[in-house]
């Protein structure tokens, strides 16, 4: 006899759109509402779910501090034999950077999908309850297993590391950029048209992330602000840089002065396809950054280099060889 396929989900809920409602006395949305608020707007579809609300914070104002104690009750829940899969609702904001963090330092082969909403519980169109019932589906999906941490809304389901928010309100918002989605749901069928090849495992060390920043390029940049992230005590910068990985000469200067200070330096780029590459040989062009000692971040967006940055300081081994190593998985 075929064993029964475990049907318990556990929900855990940060805060965001997905849990905001108007105030009536200042006419803006503010979350208020918890987990069983809403398993309650999903209805009897919803399942066996177990709540956990983690926090009720907008997504703006959740950052390291929460993610460190997010991972570990994610997979202490992963870890049980009687949960199929976990949900972490959030908002959409920063939705991409904690699902980025969670995929590196999780490890199970059980579904983690992070949801969210991009219409409050005030509007008539709310669509929380949808991608919340469509993120709890995917975790009863024996296909979803084995991917990695997924980003679901709108019905289309994308790998932690290639989602990225691409409209401040409409509800397509999350896209794979180049590589296109992974998979959707359509009624009750979750469908997978691929599985995301590069995955990267940095587990957590401590509680205590180190601070880096990021520093963007852009027309007229002196490099001033690269030194004062310096100085205010990053361990760690990523450059915002242009095109494929460049910035001006008063940049270069100041990028090559941190690292010469042993800060190590990080290069993506603004544009949202096509990453970093070397190419030119100009002051300040990628090639000449690799010479200094930079690292290129590959496909990787400025705030999800920085994640990947974090986590390598914290492991102890921040060297342009072993940085290079991991950006280059």
């Amino acid at each position: 006899m075929a064993a029964t396929l475990v049907q318990r989900c556990a929900l855990i809920t940060t805060g965001g759109t997905i849990v905001s409602r108007i105030d009536p006395a200042t006419g803006l949305a503010m979350p208020v509402l918890s987990g069983q608020d809403l398993l309650q707007a999903v209805g009897e579809e919803a399942g066996d779910v177990e709540v956990h609300d983690f926090c009720r914070v907008p997504s703006p104002h959740l950052g390291p501090r929460q993610w460190v104690g997010l991972a570990p009750l994610a997979q202490s829940l992963l870890d049980r034999d009687d949960i199929a899969g976990v949900v972490v609702s959030h908002g959409t904001a920063t939705l991409e950077e904690t699902a980025w963090f969670l995929d590196l330092t999780v490890r199970s082969d059980k579904p983690l999908v992070v949801t969210g909403a991009q219409r409050n519980a005030s509007a008539r169109d709310f669509d929380g309850p949808r991608n919340l019932l469509t993120a709890l589906k995917i975790c009863r999906a024996p296909a979803a297993r084995g991917h990695g941490v997924l980003v679901a809304l709108n019905d289309h389901v994308n790998a932690a590391r290639e989602a990225t928010k691409s409209h401040t309100v409409d509800v397509e918002t999350f896209q794979s950029g180049e590589w296109g989605y992974l998979g959707s749901v359509v009624n009750e069928r979750v469908t997978f048209h691929r599985s995301p090849l590069r995955r990267l495992h940095l587990p957590l060390r401590s509680p205590e992330l180190p601070r880096v920043d990021i520093v963007p390029m852009y027309a007229g940049a002196d490099g001033a602000l690269v030194r004062a992230a310096a100085s205010a005590g990053a361990r760690g910068i990523v450059i915002e840089a242009v095109a494929s990985g460049h910035v001006n000469g008063e940049m270069h200067e100041a990028i090559v002065e941190v690292m010469r200070e042993g800060v190590p330096v990080v290069v993506s780029t603004r544009i949202p396809r096509g990453g970093t590459r070397v190419g030119y040989g100009f002051a300040g062009s990628s090639a000449l950054l690799v010479e200094q000692g930079a690292v290129l971040s590959g496909d990787l967006s400025p705030w999800k280099a920085r994640i990947v940055l974090m986590l390598a300081l914290q492991q102890g081994d921040a060297s342009t060889e072993a940085l290079a190593r991991l950006f280059e998985s």
